[in-house]
């Protein structure tokens, strides 16, 4: 039997499950998870295996309307993954429907979804009665003519065994992209500031998430077999340091727990885990800061 392997890009608005579904598909957590939206900064790869096909699945940032530098790069990044991807699969609540963001998405893939197959993948569907979600499955229709459309719950599980069974066969003929056994192409340092970044979100409210990012400074194989790594956490001014740092340090270390026991698991082995917090008031300004990131600095530019 012949393997097959392709690049799948889930787009969609901000919330949208886009993650759940990469991690429901690949089988673990490769991509961040809360309810806070615009978490997803790079476009995280999670490798999904289906039969004799590999479907690398390429999670982007929420699709919305940019304001600022680090916006527009999420954007130009999501915009990017579709374009680059053997199958496009857009995701849309159930319960918010066809939102104006979901409008405009429709709008922009008429370029992107000449030459490519894309499906639509309603998600959230215990949210809503089975009258609604097949007027919205036609409304969507309607306004774009899709390959195939999935009724799904990706945090639930419901519908996406077949929708990964379709991509399956959707992907094209060709030896696979990557050894069996891996999951996702992202670097370890870019996962582990991946999961310290999840913690802070998860702990922090307002806009203050929005203005830090994690790096992974350095990380270092022990002779036990254990790792320790050093992550930097910067944000744009020295009233944000104070909420990150908590009273007495209570956040941080809360954070640096959490951080380090699902590394720990990811792993499969010890972790040291140290952070620090740096003000740099700028870092939305910094090239070097998008690279870490994974996404393309120029692409911010208004």
């Amino acid at each position: 039997m012949s393997t097959r392997a392709g690049f799948v890009a889930l787009i969609g608005e901000p919330n949208a499950g886009k993650s759940t579904l990469l991690n429901r598909m690949v089988g673990a957590k490769v991509s961040i998870v809360t309810h806070k939206v615009q978490t997803t900064r790079a476009r995280i790869r999670g490798v999904a295996m289906e039969g004799e096909a590999q479907i690398v699945f390429v999670d982007t940032p929420g699709l919305f309307q940019p304001r600022r530098r680090l916006d527009r790069a999420m954007v130009a990044a999501a915009w990017g993954g579709a374009a680059d991807a053997d199958v496009v699969v857009l995701m849309v609540e159930a319960h918010r429907g066809l939102t104006d963001g979901v409008i405009r998405i429709l709008e922009g893939l008429g370029d992107i979804g000449k030459g490519r197959t894309v499906a639509l993948a309603i998600n959230k569907i215990d949210r809503v009665e089975a009258q609604v979600l097949l007027g919205l499955a036609d409304k969507l229709n309607n306004a774009y003519d899709f390959a195939e459309t999935f009724m799904i719950s990706a945090e639930k599980g419901h519908g996406v065994d077949t929708l990964r069974q379709w991509l399956a066969s959707e992907v094209p003929e060709g030896p696979w992209l990557y050894p069996e056994d891996q999951i996702a192409d992202l670097p370890m340092r870019m996962i582990a500031a991946e999961m310290t970044r999840e913690k802070l979100t998860l702990r922090l409210h307002q806009e203050l998430p929005y203005q830090l990012t994690v790096e992974t400074e350095s990380w270092e194989e022990r002779k036990d077999g254990s790792a320790r790594v050093d992550q930097i956490i910067y944000v744009s001014r020295d009233g944000h340091k104070g909420i990150v740092l908590g009273n007495k340090g209570e956040t941080i270390k809360s954070v640096s727990q959490s951080a380090r026991a699902e590394l720990t698991e990811f792993l499969g082995r010890k972790v040291h885990l140290f952070l620090q917090v740096k003000v740099r008031e700028k870092w939305q300004e910094e090239a070097e800061r998008y690279s870490e990131m994974g996404l393309d600095f120029k692409d911010g530019n208004a």
